[in-house]
């Protein structure tokens, strides 16, 4: 995928759903993966075009890893003058030395976003925009009905009250191969997750499980898709 594709995808999530209001002051959720990077560069790349007038920034928060360097990552975001903020904190501790969770990432993601969303929120931010691609999205509603029995993934754009901040998903039309291979094209640093769980997840065998059923039964990842756009438009 090149450049110009990711722009053209990002806004067309973007202006179809509605996601970003001028004014609007966005925070990046990074993770220092591929997914929050293309968002990243593509959020900075539309703000040179795009009609609506925004602002952007990116927010890392640092589980506290001992085994981290984000010193490449500093310096990729500041070559493409993104302003970047990394807010240390002990998540990995309390969930692996404290709580020795087995199954941690329901807990590390409550813990994450209890950070991000008042920190954005005390800098003036109104909106996080979150990196979900389309196989995120595909994958979230198999999870959803796999282990809780119904029908649900994430909305594209959602409103916190208790936090007062808006969510945004601009990747949702962007195939998750389409990001691995503009990164690989634009040879982007990623950061690699040194989380101990990582690539071993529920969300991983079923990211694999989607690939099969694509592989056996041609069309059926569009057709997923397609479900999840009708879920979306409630």
């Amino acid at each position: 995928m090149e450049f110009q594709q990711l722009l053209s995808k990002t806004r067309k999530c973007i202006d179809e759903f509605n996601l970003i209001n001028d004014g609007d002051n966005i925070a990046i959720a990074l993770s220092g993966g591929k997914d929050s990077i293309s968002l990243s560069l593509a959020l900075k790349g539309l703000q040179k075009f795009y009609p609506k007038k925004f602002n952007i920034s990116a927010f890392c928060i640092d589980m506290g890893f001992d085994n981290i360097d984000f010193s490449n990552l500093l310096d990729f975001f500041n070559k493409n003058e993104i302003e970047i903020f990394i807010e240390k904190t002990d998540i990995s501790k309390i969930i692996f030395d404290i709580r020795k969770e087995t199954n941690p990432c329901s807990l590390c993601s409550k813990l994450r976003k209890g950070i991000l969303y008042p920190l954005v929120k005390s800098k003036g931010f109104n909106k996080v925009a979150l990196g979900h691609n389309k196989d995120d999205l595909i994958e979230t509603l198999l999870m959803s009905l796999i282990y809780e029995g119904r029908i649900n993934t994430f909305k594209s754009i959602s409103y916190l009250d208790r936090t007062d901040i808006t969510v945004i998903r601009p990747l949702l039309y962007i195939d998750e191969i389409d990001i691995k291979s503009f990164v690989k094209n634009e040879k982007i640093p990623i950061l690699k997750s040194p989380c101990p769980v990582d690539g071993k997840t529920k969300r991983e065998y079923v990211k694999n499980l989607m690939f099969d059923l694509d592989y056996e039964n041609k069309g059926a990842k569009k057709s997923m898709f397609n479900a999840c756009l009708e879920f979306l438009k409630l």
